[in-house]
């Protein structure tokens, strides 16, 4: 998240004439919007308006002032055009915010069945279809981040023994990895990664068509474009396959504790939003299905 700030503080200072207050002011809404981020675990890149009225909410439960909330968005506001000048967002998530009270949402996920429609788009036929194969399956075998995933290396998969180490400035996490995804891996690693992957691409595990490391954002556009494909209509991002890697353990009998651990959480508070979106899909679940429920 520092890098961030640093990069908005030196926009503000050299391309955009401002006070020196107003550029205080802007500095620090955003070191609370960046932090209010990090401990929902997701980077500025990865909110959409869903965390955006998050963080609405979260200044209104610390009984902010509607001026003070009224100003942190317009902050935010500043900061993500200050994204899109450097093109890294294609718009502005707080652009149609408004400060008022709201429910904050629970995140997006994915049901069993969508999954599987999601990860059967990719045509394993050809190098890209391949490689994205192996980025879907990996992605929600073990729940990392996207920059997680596009950070691996060769050698963070041990195929043999099934088990990913996910390196973070926090240590390594040992994530086992399911049979079919060691399988989509190992088809894309000696199959089709040596038809594309260049010298710039060094030891990375997953290299763009040009041969280097490919980047988030082309990761997100291949996330999407295999959700237009599959006919999904919920807004996807990899965030939400993060998600319901989550839930899903939830679901099967996983602990909040063990989930914590391999999705690299420091707060445990950060993993138990989980358990209210497994509530709230047992509730869901119940009406749809019981047969009295059905008919009131």
């Amino acid at each position: 998240m520092q890098d961030f700030y640093s990069m908005f503080s030196e926009f503000l200072s050299k391309e955009k004439p401002n006070s020196i207050n107003t550029r205080e002011s802007y500095l620090r809404d955003t070191m609370n919007y960046l932090s209010y981020l990090s401990r929902i675990d997701i980077t500025p890149l990865e909110a959409d308006e869903r965390d955006i009225q998050g963080f609405v909410d979260y200044l209104q439960s610390m009984n902010r002032s509607t001026t003070t909330i009224s100003r942190n968005l317009a902050s935010v506001r500043c900061f993500y055009k200050f994204l899109i000048y450097k093109n890294l967002v294609d718009q502005n998530p707080a652009k149609s915010i408004r400060v008022g009270k709201a429910e904050k949402k629970l995140p997006q996920v994915l049901q069993g069945d969508e999954i599987e429609l999601l990860l059967a788009q990719p045509d394993i036929t050809e190098p890209k279809g391949c490689r994205d194969k192996a980025m879907l399956e990996l992605l929600y075998a073990t729940g990392i981040r996207a920059s997680e995933l596009i950070n691996l290396n060769v050698e963070d998969i041990n195929l043999r023994s099934g088990v990913l180490y996910c390196r973070g400035n926090k240590g390594v996490r040992t994530i086992p990895v399911y049979p079919s995804a060691v399988v989509s891996v190992s088809d894309y690693i000696f199959r089709m990664r040596g038809l594309i992957a260049g010298p710039e691409g060094g030891n990375a595990l997953f290299v763009n068509l040009n041969g280097g490391r490919l980047t988030r954002q082309g990761f997100w556009k291949i996330v999407k474009s295999y959700a237009v494909e599959a006919g999904i209509t919920k807004e996807i991002t990899p965030h939400t396959i993060r998600h319901s890697f989550a839930l899903h353990l939830l679901e099967n009998g996983a602990s909040v504790k063990d989930i914590q651990t391999m999705m690299g959480h420091a707060d445990i508070s950060s993993t138990q939003v989980y358990v209210q979106l497994l509530d709230n899909h047992v509730r869901q679940v119940y009406h749809d299905c019981h047969p009295k429920a059905k008919l009131g």
